[in-house]
């Protein structure tokens, strides 16, 4: 379909009780498409009222849904990875438009996202529990697994889909019940997504959306109820925090996927082309607006100036435009905000001494566009070095010895992903388990699998989301003591 049939097709109020509803205000917030600055469409913004009537139908339906045959949750998701896969130009479209990122992108987060669903179809029929004898023969202990309960999920602007279906996946799995707060910039895929669950027969009340521009206060309300079980949450470490600090007061279960500045080594031993295509696309995939995005590229000294050569001219011949054009290589950023920031760290970089390779500026006219850019030599105390940026900006960095490397890679409150290249197996068996990293990918710049679990460590964050270990998250242990036979 077209771009106005699709965008007529999307729901754009609250999704409650299995349907589009207006906020209870009867306001509305607009979402604009960031690589023309124009009104896509105007969605209902919720309030704590509309909060509240979202957790009454969760926990309404919760022992419901918890007792659903877990074949029965199973073929659900899997309905909806069907569905999602069958309609991945719509869900493709919709990302780039909202988002801003490139079309093939945004058909690989398609095919990443729905594959959340099939996993946890798949993981659904497999919550085990164990039973045993107790040693001392005073009876037998059997251990259960049961669902938290109602959930909150929180998800970014960066992965509209696969945010969503990562968090959904597993609690509709274990037998939760959630709402969803979804980015402001981004809601329209995750209220499309809501309308295909209902088509593939979710009960109403299992899934409720709840745009809205008032996050602070709508998700308070949520977190202060004591029906509410369980916050997942993927963000800045700096709203982690607060939520974890809001958390403390009902005991809740939390899972929190925050801020990231991960380092990307390339050791003097390394294949270079190997490296370079790593670098494109743990640095520019998605525009460089990913938690596991290459924050810092740290190169061993006999290689970087080959390295920094070649990773510029790549860098170089990125075109920039609309993510729906042919041949556009980088779409444009999120919003001016965000642009701004990226703008700003790269000022500060080079004026203490950072040297432009190729790119470094705004790009003039519509939309939020950044040109792709590679700093070489940045200085120490550069706040490039530690801040996240959140953008198509390499920065590197050299060093000398393998020792020194590691250090400055480890070198941060982060530890979601880190990425190295060498071609020495003794190095990379070492270098692996010294990186403070919760995800690292030797010889590979792109590591995120459904069938892995996906966080981190240090300040980013707390739990896994994919894997095995995803649905563990959204299910409590019950010990039941048994009388000896």
């Amino acid at each position: 379909m077209n771009v106005t049939e699709l965008l007529n097709s999307v729901p754009t109020g609250l999704w409650q009780g299995g349907r589009s509803v207006p906020s209870e205000s009867g306001r509305t917030f607009d979402v604009v498409n960031p690589a023309t600055g124009e009104v896509l469409a105007s969605v209902a913004n919720a309030t704590p009222a509309d909060a509240r009537a979202a957790l009454d139908m969760a926990t309404a339906v919760a022992d419901d849904w918890a007792a659903t045959p877990a074949r029965t949750r199973a073929e659900i998701l899997r309905a909806a990875f069907e569905a999602v896969t069958a309609r991945a130009d719509d869900f493709a479209l919709l990302m780039t438009l909202e988002m801003g990122k490139i079309l093939p992108e945004s058909r690989g987060e398609v095919t990443y996202g729905a594959e959340f669903l099939r996993w946890f179809s798949e993981e659904a029929v497999r919550i085990g529990g164990r039973t045993a004898t107790a040693p001392a023969g005073t009876g037998e202990i059997a251990v259960v697994k049961e669902p938290v309960g109602p959930c909150l999920a929180i998800t970014p602007w960066n992965f509209p889909l696969a945010m969503g279906t990562r968090k959904i996946g597993p609690a509709l799995a274990a037998g939760c019940t959630m709402i969803v707060k979804p980015a402001e910039d981004t809601p329209l895929t995750m209220l499309l997504l809501a309308q295909v669950f209902a088509e593939v027969g979710l009960p109403a009340g299992v899934l409720s959306v709840l745009p809205t521009l008032d996050a602070p206060t709508v998700v308070g309300e949520l977190m202060a109820d004591d029906r509410l079980r369980k916050v997942s949450f993927t963000g800045s470490t700096g709203v982690g925090k607060i939520l974890l600090a809001q958390a403390a007061n009902n005991v809740l279960r939390t899972s929190m996927e925050l801020g990231g500045s991960a380092p990307f080594v390339v050791f003097d031993d390394a294949d270079l082309d190997k490296a370079v295509d790593g670098a494109m696309l743990a640095k520019m995939r998605n525009g460089g607006e990913a938690c596991t995005a290459a924050n810092r590229i740290l190169v061993q000294s006999g290689i970087r100036e080959a390295f920094t050569a070649k990773l510029t001219e790549r860098v170089a011949a990125m075109r920039v435009g609309p993510g729906w054009e042919e041949g556009s290589a980088i779409g444009p950023i999120i919003n001016a905000k965000q642009r701004g920031s990226i703008a700003a760290l790269v000022d500060e970089a080079v004026a203490a001494g950072a040297t432009v390779r190729t790119g470094g500026k705004q790009v003039d006219g519509a939309g939020f566009f950044f040109e792709p850019t590679v700093l070489d030599g940045i200085p120490d105390g550069a706040r490039i070095r530690r801040d996240e940026i959140f953008g198509p900006v390499a920065a590197i960095v050299g060093f000398d010895t393998e020792e020194e490397g590691v250090a400055m890679a480890n070198d941060t409150e982060y530890g979601l992903a880190a990425y190295f290249f060498t071609e020495n197996l003794g190095r990379a068996q070492r270098v692996a388990r010294k990186l403070q990293a919760g995800m690292v990918g030797v010889n590979r710049g792109v590591i995120s699998d459904p069938a892995a679990p996906f966080g981190g460590i240090k300040q980013s964050g707390l739990g896994s989301e994919g894997g095995s270990e995803g649905i563990e998250e959204y299910l409590n242990t019950k010990y039941i003591a048994l009388p000896a036979v």
